[in-house]
């Protein structure tokens, strides 16, 4: 095989994705005549064609590396995997389907800017699809046909569809890597895309965004977080005559109240403010229906006060409709403490649901402090506001 041919590409490769050297270089080549062009397994080796090396030029076969090596690093052998066994559909047609699906998700990332589009290479719109869909979006949505009959000779190895070909050497051949390894070079790809981002495509920032942190339901953190707010010491406690403290026994002729256990009140602020949007603003409608459902749905136990610049009256809910929402102008989340904390009864728990663009109470106020954050960018893009992060005394759950 032409070993100086196939390396050149590599560098061609590493020049035109730098921030994918690192992957490129922990690949192993194997030379395999069983292949009919490159492949590669779960254990990052690549297997490839003696005979497909001499007849592709340099900067196709560069691309080819940069292809083989995205399958591996967005695990699409186990992704493979999963959703052969989330859907019990296991077989060669089945896997033939994945490795299109997985095409249809790299190739936009591999191919142009430096590295040659090759006529035969899967493209969503070919198949009638739009782009940057997930490989599991897109085998939701592709059928074996006549539309996929051009790419039936695809075989891009085991690391793109999780199946095991005949020249895989496996777990115990020499110079595979062990899934430390492969974690560790997923790693240092993340942060090489992390610590120069330059001319990174958005999905391959994305993906060093996801790949260590993966999202989270949002719902159930904040969910979580409110009970957990709810249920802690102190929270609904309070002194009562209703039933004398069984202490009353030792002091005769004292009546002394006991420490009885109420629904906890919960106040909702709700971000009014322009920057809000009208999605934003129906999805925190539906938070205040789950808080209610969460303090068991009794009347009086939630309460809503909308606040942009100013907070507006506090509005006693058990459901979501017909809760009124004003506001529209700027955005001052301290007036909504305020607001909050001079209602009678005071609440046991403030949920502030907002984007974030606003200034903070200094101090903690007396009662836990839940804080639901819209998605938002750090800087602004066209202000160049600033957003403050929300103090340390609310626990913060993203929203979105």
């Amino acid at each position: 095989m032409k070993w100086e041919k196939l390396y050149a590409a590599r560098l061609y490769a590493v020049r035109a994705r730098p921030y994918l050297a690192t992957a490129l270089f922990a690949l192993h080549p194997v030379e395999s005549a069983s292949v009919p062009t490159m492949a590669v397994d779960r254990h990052w080796r690549c297997y490839i064609s003696p005979r497909f090396v001499e007849r592709m030029p340099l900067p196709d076969l560069a691309g080819v590396w940069v292809h083989e090596v995205s399958h591996l690093l967005r695990d699409h052998h186990g992704r493979g995997d999963r959703y052969a066994a989330r859907t019990g559909r296991d077989d060669a047609g089945e896997r033939l389907r994945m490795n299109i699906a997985a095409d249809c998700e790299i190739n936009d990332d591999v191919y142009g800017e430096g590295l040659p589009w090759p006529a035969d290479a899967v493209k969503p719109a070919s198949l009638g699809l739009q782009n940057d869909l997930l490989m599991e979006d897109y085998l939701d949505r592709i059928r074996l046909g006549g539309h996929t009959q051009q790419w039936a000779w695809l075989d891009c190895g085991s690391g793109s569809d999780g199946l095991g070909r005949g020249w895989d050497l496996g777990p115990d051949g020499a110079h595979g890597l062990t899934a430390a390894e492969r974690d560790a070079v997923r790693y240092r790809v993340a942060q090489g895309i992390h610590g120069a981002p330059g001319q990174v495509p958005a999905r391959w920032k994305r993906w060093a965004d996801e790949v260590f942190h993966p999202p989270q339901p949002w719902r159930d953190l904040l969910g979580a977080a409110l009970r957990s707010a709810v249920s802690g010491a102190g929270a609904g406690d309070d002194y009562s005559y209703a039933r004398p403290a069984r202490r009353s026994s030792s002091l005769p002729g004292v009546v002394l109240p006991s420490l009885r256990r109420r629904p906890p009140r919960v106040s909702v602020v709700i971000d009014t403010s322009g920057s809000v949007s009208d999605a934003e603003l129906g999805s925190a409608l539906l938070e205040v229906a789950a808080i209610g459902r969460a303090v068991g749905g009794r009347s009086g136990a939630v309460s809503v006060i909308s606040c942009d610049s100013a907070a507006h009256v506090a509005v006693p809910v058990c459901r979501a409709q017909g809760v009124p929402l004003v506001g529209g102008g700027g955005t001052d989340l301290r007036e909504g403490f305020a607001r909050s904390l001079r209602s009678t009864p005071r609440p046991d728990v403030i949920v502030a649901l907002t984007d974030g663009q606003t200034p903070w109470p200094e101090a903690a106020p007396p009662c836990r402090a839940v804080v639901g954050l819209f998605r938002r960018p750090v800087v602004h893009r066209k202000t160049g506001y600033l957003a403050q992060r929300p103090p340390d005394w609310a626990r913060v759950v993203t929203i979105g």
